[in-house]
């Protein structure tokens, strides 16, 4: 992972962390579902759905989804499609090696 100028700006936005923190643990941050519904979008999909985060962030879902864009387009996230649905989760290998890069550039 390279820092750059992209991914500190995916990172300089409020809901856009809180996206991340959220799918950090979603069991315990997607709370405008039931649990057992987002245990099943884990379980089958890999991920959440766009439209429970966008229920969570309370915002318009084209906001959302440039939100989720920017973050997959810097490799913090990774999605899937099933159907008409797209589920997204964070890339833990890349949240960690940014961990690192700031560890050691900063």
């Amino acid at each position: 992972m390279e820092i750059n100028e992209k991914l500190f700006k995916a990172l300089a936005n409020q809901t856009r962390l809180d996206i991340l923190r959220w799918l950090k643990d979603p069991l315990t941050h997607i709370d405008v579902v039931t649990c057992e519904t987002v245990q099943y979008e884990l379980d089958h999909f890999g991920g959440i759905c766009v439209g429970d985060i966008v229920r969570k962030a309370g915002l318009a879902q084209s906001t959302i989804s440039s939100y989720l864009a920017m973050l997959e387009e810097v490799g913090l996230l990774t999605s899937s499609r099933h159907g008409k649905w797209t589920y997204y989760r964070r890339n833990e290998a890349q949240v960690q090696a940014l961990g690192r890069l700031i560890e050691e550039s900063l």
